[in-house]
């Protein structure tokens, strides 16, 4: 799949290629959250929650925060490693280890095509699923309201979903603040789905683009993007699905949903932080944002991170061969947690589709708490989890998200998002509610 990685110096590579599923110990980087809190546990002899932990040893931690980032997969790690260290060459220089390179990344495009759903051409290389967002979204509006061509104008309006990221709003925002573009936002029902009915109205109207996500950051649901595509498209409208919380964790299929644009970002699968894809459908008109040496179609210029882009593949490859066997399980014991938070947290209510949700995301509104204090209290007990995106720097917004859903904004302050890759042991959801209960508690609950 990816390009033979050289035979001479590199410990942990000789002989072999990037992609050869090697056996090996684990690193503390794939290790889950539950290894880790049995391992350290068993150690010094303490509950994952740290309490009477010695000074040698410091608390355990349970990770719950996976929709936010997940650690770096070990295949990823030695996959990427070789094109840091000796295939390091640009790959659009023609001698050898520019060569190699580019082997090395048409070897990754096209991973990445045969794992969703797309053809290698459709496939452009990125930093994450904020560039890719914001490529889209400015590139697509910006090219169908160009003039001076034969392709008809399209009306100056954008369509974007009330539970869409931050990425996606402030990309249409942009386009209302310097162009004039008039931004419609999409309502969602109580269980955060796209309301269909209001979106076939809005469509009727016109609009040069519609921005729907596969799935929500928050509150975990699994949107009807291929219904919903079918109707901006009955309509004429292109459509640009964020699936950056999709890709790796559920199958995505860029030609079976008929998308016109969609993103993905590595770190949510565990490819390294600043690596992501956009994928766009061949022939659809694009305004380039940047200037460059036109590399990646012209549509994203500038010297490709190989080693980032051969990671990216691998961890997306290895993340979709085990969905079948993971997800299932990763969805009962995230059944399970519910449960648990549920009855020891009367008040808390789960937010978001109870079925129709991402296999290891459980999101809930626990009224009369402030989730900043409540997060900070957790994380002493050794829990991590979050109130819902990781991408507003130094401030803990209301996710608005549950504003659309109708959820008012009091109960909204409490809200708690946990999310998995892998299947917490009961032990791991007996400490998170346990947890969870006692701070409630002591926070005055």
């Amino acid at each position: 799949m990816i390009a033979p990685t050289p035979t001479s110096g590199t410990a942990g590579t000789t002989g072999t290629t990037a992609t050869e599923k090697m056996p090996a110990a684990k690193t503390p980087a794939e290790e889950t959250p539950t290894e880790k809190t049995a391992a350290a546990s068993a150690e010094a002899g303490t509950s994952a929650a740290g309490t009477n932990a010695s000074r040698n040893h410091p608390p355990a931690r349970l990770y719950g925060d996976h929709a936010a980032g997940s650690p770096v997969r070990a295949d990823a790690i030695d996959a990427m490693l070789p094109f840091m260290t000796e295939a390091f060459g640009n790959p659009s220089s023609v001698h050898s280890h520019g060569m190699m390179a580019r082997r090395a990344l048409d070897a990754a495009r096209s991973s990445l095509a045969v794992n969703l759903g797309a053809d290698p051409d459709e496939v452009v290389f990125t930093s994450g699923g904020t560039e890719s967002n914001n490529l889209a979204i400015k590139g697509i509006a910006l090219a169908a309201t160009a003039t001076g061509d034969s392709t008809p104008q399209r009306p100056r309006r954008v369509l974007v979903s009330a539970c869409d990221h931050p990425a996606v709003r402030e990309s249409a925002r942009w386009l209302s603040r310097w162009f004039g573009f008039e931004v419609l936002t999409i309502p969602v029902d109580p269980q955060a789905h796209i309301d269909l009915t209001a979106l076939s109205g809005m469509a009727a109207s016109g609009a040069c683009l519609a921005c729907l996500p596969w799935a929500n950051s928050e509150v975990g649901t699994i949107e009807p993007v291929a219904e919903a595509i079918r109707i901006c498209h009955t309509a004429g409208i292109p459509v640009h699905i964020d699936a950056v919380q999709a890709a790796g964790t559920i199958p995505v299929d860029f030609h079976a949903v008929e998308a016109d644009s969609l993103s993905i970002s590595g770190h949510k699968f565990g490819a390294p932080r600043s690596t992501g894809a956009w994928l766009v459908q061949r022939g659809l008109p694009v305004e380039p944002l940047l200037s460059g040496g036109g590399q990646e179609n012209g549509l994203r210029p500038g010297t490709e991170n190989v080693a980032g882009c051969v990671a990216l593949a691998v961890a997306l490859d290895d993340a979709t061969t085990e969905m079948r066997s993971i997800n299932p399980l990763l969805a009962t014991a995230r059944d399970s947690l519910v449960d648990a938070v549920l009855a020891s947290i009367p008040r808390a209510r789960l937010t978001g589709d109870p079925l129709h949700r991402l296999p290891g995301h459980a999101s809930f509104v626990i009224p009369g708490i402030e989730a900043e204090t409540l997060l900070v209290d957790l994380d002493v007990r050794g829990v991590e989890c979050s109130s819902g995106t990781a991408c507003a720097v130094g401030h803990h917004d209301i996710p608005p998200t549950l504003l659309a859903m109708g959820i008012s904004r009091d109960d909204a302050r409490g809200a708690l998002r946990l999310s998995f890759r892998r299947p917490p042991q009961s032990r791991d959801i007996a400490l998170i509610a346990r947890c969870l209960a006692e701070s409630c508690a002591g926070l005055g609950l």
